[in-house]
């Protein structure tokens, strides 16, 4: 592949890169450094690139998602001086923690019921993530599993886990979309 088809290919994906990597890790400053590093590592390798059917986005993810925790690793061997630890915020996450996945706020979602987004920013981060992956940036189960590192089923078990909670925990609002409770049988009203 060309080096201008491939940086045009690649600059496609800025945007869904840069929503993604604020997902990672809910800092503007360091989700531009994200980004950046990830197109530095791209261009790199752009030579050892291959088209597999699934283009240049899901390429670019796994790269995002190693750059994000290869950071988070290097973070955590830096030595903390102890003003630092005694001024953390019972808030903030240990570097052990899993990063959180996406914030929905940072989307224009206006037209979706404030319900179903604090329903969705309830869920485990593994299942935001993959919820983010698979529904907004429209990417395969195989894609999302490679930029993960976890098995097809994996993907498959957490989406499935993630819009179970969802049901659950907005209940009259699914009613009013249309959603059945598949708890119910064919023979109790619904």
């Amino acid at each position: 592949m060309e080096r201008t088809d491939f940086e045009r290919l690649a600059l496609e994906q800025l945007d869904a890169l840069h929503r993604a990597a604020f997902q990672l890790c809910r800092d503007h400053a360091l989700t531009a450094d994200l980004v950046q590093d990830t197109y530095v590592r791209a261009l790199r390798s752009a030579h050892t690139f291959e088209d597999r059917g699934g283009g240049i986005r899901p390429w670019l993810f796994t790269i995002l998602h190693n750059v994000f925790y290869s950071r988070l690793k290097r973070d955590a061997r830096e030595p903390a001086s102890v003003d630092t630890i005694y001024a953390a915020d019972d808030r903030t996450p240990l570097p052990d923690d899993a990063p959180p996945a996406w914030d929905l706020s940072a989307f224009d979602w206006d037209h979706v019921d404030e319900r179903l987004k604090k329903a969705i920013d309830e869920l485990d981060s593994e299942a935001r993530l993959t919820l983010l992956l698979w529904g907004v940036e429209g990417l395969k189960y195989r894609e999302i599993a490679a930029i993960l590192g976890v098995p097809d089923g994996t993907v498959m078990s957490r989406l499935y886990r993630a819009r179970q909670q969802l049901i659950a925990r907005i209940g009259e609002f699914s009613a009013d979309l249309g959603v059945r409770d598949r708890t119910q049988t064919n023979d109790e009203p619904s």
